[in-house]
């Protein structure tokens, strides 16, 4: 099971992005912020939906220090496929990850047995490797790609504002909050 602050797992996984198959290992990735977003399958309804906002949103993601991946069953074969045939999925630069044994899903806790697909789970992981936010949800509930990117940003500003913590609805035009215990015992 994952948990907050937990060093996710060294993986090498093949990729499809731009056209190309490569081999991707998480443990390249630190020193730099890293989403990763599972979802069920290709060729499915709600999945092309969720991938295409990450795709209108990537550019945003970079911005804030992070590559964006998306990870599925399926092989790169697949996801090629996908790719080639979809105006929708075509719109994607960013890596998709190929995790057709299941092992990431099962490493991110996201794998159901019954059905060898993954839950829709969002990820968001810091330069030091560590899990700072997730979300798993139903396979029939989508999420909010600009949800996940305001997430990122608040546990980057609180990154690099050590002792700040972000309130609710935060993002980076509004105030953050500096805990205090004298404020603490006068609640």
């Amino acid at each position: 099971m994952v948990a907050i602050d937990q060093e996710v797992p060294g993986f090498e996984v093949e990729s499809f992005q731009n056209g190309n198959v490569n081999k991707i290992k998480l443990t390249d990735y630190r020193g730099k912020w890293l989403v990763l977003v599972f979802y069920p399958a290709d060729f499915s309804f709600v999945c092309p939906t969720e991938l295409e906002e990450l795709a209108n949103y990537y550019e945003e993601f970079k911005k804030a220090g992070a590559e964006v991946m998306s990870v599925s069953t399926d092989t790169i074969y697949v996801h090629k496929a996908w790719h080639d045939v979809s105006p929708t999925i075509s719109k994607i630069t960013f890596p998709m990850l190929a995790d057709p044994a299941g092992k990431l899903s099962k490493a991110f806790s996201t794998y159901v047995e019954d059905t060898g697909l993954s839950l829709r789970g969002s990820f968001i992981i810091d330069p030091d490797g560590k899990i700072k936010s997730y979300e798993i949800t139903d396979n029939s509930i989508g999420r909010n790609m600009k949800e996940l990117l305001r997430r990122l940003t608040a546990a980057v500003y609180v990154r690099e504002h050590p002792g700040e913590v972000c309130p609710v609805n935060w993002d980076k035009d509004k105030k953050s909050l500096t805990p205090s215990m004298d404020l603490v015992g006068k609640l």
